[in-house]
């Protein structure tokens, strides 16, 4: 007789819980598969602590293939179910697809961020759910206290060191918190020319900090934020973002160029192409974690609507306490279904108390409803991440020990991009990445300076999930590859995205003959200089000076573009090779065709020309038409 399948969908809190204990049930009797995005599970509510330098990355992950030896780990992401013939549909990191087969199917596929109907958030916010996000905050934040060190005038200074934190929950909370005293250490060892201090603000539309938690902690960690400096301002939000800042509900305009969206978190948009009864947005589920009339199918975690039988008629929060506990309960109830354990059990709960840890010794934490504040608040909250953490203790230890005792290096390592991490994205745990399989981004993102990408949705809008799809007639996103107002030039076909490189270097764009399909290059291509392949777009928002490229609509044209003034860090201020002004370059157009390449226009051999080898014409100027949440508790 055949082992049955299970397949489990996520490696959060509840699948690896589930992932884990089957395993240990089960003792070989089934095939267990995991499917996720990434290797490695990811503790949450240590996150603000890797964007604030205490925690190094890997700190809070833990390898699936170390931990779970037994469970076969499939890296991709979902993109359909077909619960009729018992198969799941994915596509791997490197673009291919692949299918699965399961007797039993487990969602956890979780969360992803929560959006509001909220002008400019979608291109100028980043969330805070996944370990590319936290990377880039830390990277981000050095750097703007770094160039407005350096900045001419005091305005622009401010602005630079001002950084808003939208929502005041666990999340929100701990990144102000931790943020103000990471910003503060910066500044005391590299001291602003005027004298002026990082200004943190946390807004949120609830009466106050902390709203799911008891008063006196909520109170508590609003004194702490307060003393601290942070800005706190309840029953305020964003009406308005812009790339110069946000616009509150009370009027105000706040010159920014950082905005932290830590509103809440929304369940995993792959619940909702299955047809079944929801519970806002969440997959209604009965006590025993099974949706009623599918017998083969469970769900916990973030995308599951629980019964919470300690309180009838309500559901089990969207949680890491709760989704944890359900993975148990979800891996008992299949191999019961299974016949390989005992008899099924319903979910019950008792509430152990959260924490919030407020950065160095400082916390807000009710152990067993116990309220603690200060240095017990902050060795209970330590003691119970090393407690709740699957692994990688003595080295999260030991970065606390050597951070207690060493200042920390704030340098930036420029490993993820403003771009590569959008807001409104169905995998936050992954960062874009140019090319990238499925994602077609010159021709579906869509954002501004420093904002997110919506490659990961399709024609119904935001959250509709499923792999991004290329629509006609998108603008691309700005300060990323491809980016920039589109120009075509003789014998250039469709607009083509340039490399990375290639932009911060300045170099002018070559259109490469083809057939007008978009085309990327790789990196070993631009290493041997070979012709680029996109038009001109320009240098990333977040880039150098940190400001918005200049040739937008209505701003002035960029340097070192055509129309523009010539390169100014040139000897002599002359115009640099290579760009327009200077000598032509080889390969490039006005230079010496390159050894056994075609001149720009020139027929193929035949005499012919072709769709891929137009004849030249005069270079023409066209404009691409515009069309158009997070847990930290523990």
């Amino acid at each position: 007789m055949s082992r049955p399948r299970i397949l489990i969908v996520g490696a959060g809190f509840a699948g690896f819980r589930t992932a884990r204990t089957l395993s240990r049930l089960t003792r070989g009797r089934a095939h267990i598969t995991l499917l996720n995005p990434t290797d490695y599970f990811l503790y949450l509510p240590l996150l603000p602590q890797v964007a604030a330098g205490i925690l190094e990355p890997r700190r809070v992950t833990v390898s699936l293939s170390d931990s779970l030896p037994d469970v076969r780990l499939v890296l991709g992401q979902a993109d359909r179910i077909d619960l009729d013939d018992r198969t799941l549909h994915h596509t791997g990191p490197e673009g291919e697809g692949g299918t699965l087969a399961y007797d039993r199917l487990v969602l956890a596929a979780g969360s992803v961020n929560k959006l509001l109907p909220i002008p400019g958030v979608a291109e100028h916010a980043h969330g805070f759910r996944g370990l590319p996000e936290a990377l880039y905050l830390r990277d981000h934040v050095t750097r703007q206290v770094e160039l407005a060190a350096s900045a001419d005038d005091a305005r622009t200074c401010a602005a630079r060191c001002t950084f808003v934190v939208v929502g005041a929950g666990y999340t929100g909370t701990e990144v102000a918190a931790h943020g103000q005293m990471f910003t503060d250490a910066q500044v005391r060892r590299h001291p602003l020319r005027r004298g002026m201090r990082p200004r943190w603000m946390l807004l949120d539309v609830a009466p106050r900090v902390l709203p799911e938690m008891d008063g006196k902690l909520s109170a508590t960690a609003d004194r702490v934020l307060r003393q601290r400096g942070v800005d706190v301002r309840m029953g305020t939000s964003v009406k308005e973002a812009t790339h110069d800042g946000v616009l509150l509900t009370d009027g105000e305009f706040v010159e920014s160029r950082t905005l932290v969206w830590c509103v809440g978190v929304r369940p995993d948009p792959l619940v909702e192409s299955l047809g079944l009864p929801m519970e806002k947005g969440r997959l209604l589920v009965d006590p025993h974690l099974r949706v009623p009339g599918r017998p083969e199918l469970f769900a916990c975690g973030d995308v599951a609507a629980v019964p919470d039988l300690e309180n009838p008629g309500s559901y089990t929060p969207m949680t890491a306490q709760h989704a944890w506990r359900h993975g148990k309960v979800a891996a008992q109830n299949v191999a019961a279904s299974l016949g390989l354990g005992g008899a099924r059990t319903p979910y019950r709960h008792r509430d152990l108390g959260f924490v919030v840890d407020l950065g160095g010794a400082k916390a807000a934490a009710n152990p067993l409803g116990v309220a603690l504040s200060g240095v017990p608040a902050g060795a209970v909250t330590r003691g119970y991440h090393l407690a709740a953490m699957p692994g990688n203790r003595v080295r999260v230890a030991a970065d606390w020990l050597l951070d207690a005792v060493l200042p920390r290096q704030a340098v930036q390592l420029g490993l993820v991009r403003s771009w590569s991490v959008p807001l409104d994205t169905s995998s936050p745990e992954v960062a874009r990445v140019p090319g990238g399989p499925g994602r077609q981004q010159d021709a579906s993102a869509r954002s501004g300076p420093g904002a997110a990408l919506a490659a990961d949705t399709d024609g119904r809008g935001t959250g509709a999930g499923g792999p991004g799809r290329a629509r006609p007639h998108d603008e691309p996103a700005k300060g990323q590859p491809g980016s920039g107002t589109r120009q075509i030039r003789p014998g250039s076909g469709a607009a083509q995205p340039r490399d990375e490189w290639e932009t911060a270097k300045g170099r002018p764009v070559t259109g490469r003959p083809g057939p007008g399909a978009a085309e990327v290059r790789s990196e070993a291509e631009t290493a041997k200089g070979r012709p680029a392949a996109a038009p001109g777009d320009e240098p990333a928002g977040d880039q150098a000076g940190g400001e918005a490229a200049r040739d937008q609509a209505g701003g002035e044209p960029a340097k070192n573009q055509p129309g523009g003034e010539p390169a100014k860090n040139q000897p002599g201020g002359e115009p640099a090779r290579n760009q327009p002004g200077g000598e032509p370059a080889k390969n490039q157009p006005g230079g010496e065709p390159a050894k056994n390449q075609p001149a720009p226009g020139a027929p193929p051999p035949g005499g012919r020309s072709s769709p891929g080898h137009p004849a030249p014409g005069p270079v023409k100027r066209t404009d691409v038409a515009d069309e158009d949440s997070a847990k930290g508790d523990s």
